[in-house]
């Protein structure tokens, strides 16, 4: 950390002229994140139809050469729960929509929030066995499967826990123009909704604080993904916190995302700023740091959502003349590194950058509203950033038995107290929800949610975030469970035991994963190619270890049989700490090498864009 980062009086009297400027958002921004009032109809449904009655012209949706005003969408939308309704699902019920970004994404997902419906967000790559465990684990009573998928459902269908007649189907097209041709064992969802009611639903006002809105997946710390219940009341609270106080967006605005829309940074922060200022949102498939800025420029876009490695990307691409040819104001998003913040920011003339922290479980949640860098922002929420020690993988207790808090610059594990104004609402495994909270922290009978996050406290309740702890890691703007991955990789033939953790290579976001491995039989001799396949094929490609260390003895553990990752962590790939073999997967190949000292001085050098 930077001294120049930590946040002083001076500093934050600076920007008193902003803040005053933004005061009414700043005030209903923040009465809308401290909502309790459990009889108020609010939600995703509620505040769609508040921007419709605001802007019913107004563009919601750009995608391709599609584009839709808010009644159009609305009048989509509402069909969809129209027809939801009448096969007999009711609130509280789990639909599961697996569908890329698309505006048919959008528009079954206002439907499902619109009678109280749970839309499980199924993480679109994943496949195999974690997509049996993500289906089932919600118990979906309906699925919405978009043509693009309908592949990865049908390899594992016959596992599924969901009546045939049940499963619906989306083509990949303009589905309001051309409803597609429908594969065996799916109803089309466009065909059987075209004589539904356009008009919205009395179950909108039905929808309060805590109805359940999305499952969102998360790896969380150990094992297979896990279900994140994500209601109703904490979307409002988003819905009021960034569109009102942080992001600010307008009628004239459009925000350009690419993010997954199965993550709550896409989901839920990128789309209800839209939703809130009645913006448009203009989606994209997929990122390509390619055709990026031309998207932006040939949309108009004022804003965009991004995660750090986007950033990166986008960063690391020769510099054009017309870098500053756009009409970008703000972006939102999470991950942007302090080493290219301040450059990103002048390299493209943005002007306001609101990094965020937050997760799909977590009940704290930081903002940057004051424009600050290198910081992931400021949080109105009861939070503390306590003293850890990594060897003992514990925080630290005094002589009373209570944690102790860090000084002014100091790093520490973030914890959120567990309130009526911050519920922790927890995972639909309820060993795993109390796994989670840590009690007794400061006095006998609190209670906190633990993080699993590193952050540095900078001062007057701003943070930065430092390193996640414990068995996950981020690559690729995604959590990467250890366990899940080690569970995958110990079952190819060959494999006795595996080790998995994230390492770091210069200058990229986030940590790759690697594995430790140990065979029954000499490296030389072990099947690289068909493991290269077989991880292909369960796991989502941001989850395949990028490294793989051969280990030709019993693992190391600990006293308590943890295996001792901290000194793996520290010893990466790299050759001249260690004589084991080490594998590589490099970007573009289809198997994994023996790395050698020139490929490793090219991965340290950026010869290889990871």
């Amino acid at each position: 950390m930077s001294d120049a980062d930590v946040i002083t009086l001076p500093k934050l009297l600076s920007k008193v002229p902003a803040v005053v400027a933004n005061l009414p958002g700043l005030l209903k921004g923040s009465r809308m994140a401290k909502i309790t009032d459990t009889k108020t109809p609010l939600g995703l449904g509620k505040g769609f139809q508040l921007a419709v009655e605001a802007n019913p012209n107004g563009i919601a949706v750009l995608y391709q050469d599609t584009q839709l005003t808010y009644r159009q969408l609305n009048g989509w939308a509402n069909r969809i729960a129209d027809y939801l309704s009448s096969i007999g699902l009711k609130k509280g019920d789990t639909v599961a929509i697996d569908i890329e970004n698309r505006p048919e994404l959008l528009a079954s997902v206002i439907g499902c929030a619109k009678l109280g419906l749970c839309a499980a967000l199924l993480n679109t790559s994943q496949r195999g066995k974690v997509l049996v465990h993500s289906f089932n684990l919600v118990k979906p009573k309906a699925a919405i499967i978009g043509e693009e998928l309908v592949d990865a459902i049908s390899e594992v269908r016959s596992e599924l826990e969901l009546d045939d007649n049940r499963f619906y189907f989306l083509a990949d097209c303009d589905t309001l123009e051309n409803a597609g041709n429908t594969p065996a064992g799916f109803a089309n969802l466009a065909d059987v909704i075209k004589d539904c009611s356009s008009e919205n639903p009395d179950s909108v006002n039905r929808v309060f604080l805590k109805d359940p809105l999305f499952y969102i997946y998360t790896s969380g710390t150990t094992g297979l993904p896990k279900a994140v219940v994500f209601n109703n009341g904490r979307w409002w609270k988003a819905y009021g916190a960034f569109g009102h106080s942080a992001v600010r967006l307008g009628p004239d605005d459009r925000m350009y995302c690419t993010l997954p829309f199965y993550h709550a940074t896409g989901m839920v922060v990128c789309w209800a700023s839209v939703i809130c200022g009645g913006a448009g949102l203009v989606l994209a498939r997929k990122f390509s740091a390619s055709r990026f800025w031309d998207d932006i420029r040939k949309y108009d876009c004022t804003s965009f959502g991004y995660v750090g490695e986007l950033c990166r990307y986008l960063n690391e691409c020769p510099k054009q003349p017309n870098d500053l040819d756009n009409k970008i104001k703000v972006i939102v998003g999470n991950g942007l590194r302090p080493g290219i913040w301040i450059p990103f920011k002048e390299r493209f003339g943005i002007e306001r950058i609101v990094e965020l922290y937050a997760s799909s479980e977590g009940n704290v949640a930081f903002t940057n509203v004051f424009n600050f860098d290198n910081t992931v922002g400021f949080s109105p929420v009861s939070y503390a950033i306590v003293k850890y020690d990594k060897e003992q993988e514990a925080p630290i207790r005094n002589s009373k038995g209570f944690m102790v808090k860090v000084d002014k610059g100091g790093a520490g594990l973030m914890l959120g107290e567990i309130s009526d104004k911050t519920p922790f609402d927890g995972y639909t495994d309820k060993e795993k929800t109390e796994s989670s909270i840590m009690r007794d922290v400061f006095k006998k009978g609190d209670a906190w949610f633990n993080t699993g996050d590193m952050m540095r406290d900078i001062g007057f309740r701003h943070a930065q975030f430092v390193d996640r702890l414990g068995d996950t890691f981020r690559w690729k703007g995604e959590n990467v469970s250890t366990t899940e991955i080690e569970q995958i990789v110990d079952q190819f033939d060959g494999v006795v035991e595996t080790v998995v953790y994230g390492v770091e290579i210069p200058d990229t976001n986030g940590r790759a994963g690697m594995a430790q491995l140990r065979l029954d039989k000499d490296h030389g001799a072990f099947d690289f190619v068909n493991m290269c396949e077989y991880l292909r094929r369960e796991l989502p490609a941001y989850a395949i270890p990028v490294f793989l260390r051969i280990n030709v003895q019993a693992m190391e553990t600990t006293g308590t049989f943890k295996h001792q990752k901290n000194k793996l962590k520290d010893q990466k790939y790299d050759l001249a700490q260690q004589d084991n073999p080490v594998y590589v997967l490099l970007p573009g190949e289809s198997t994994y090498q023996l790395l050698t000292a020139d490929i490793q001085n090219g991965i340290d050098n950026g010869q290889y864009r990871f």
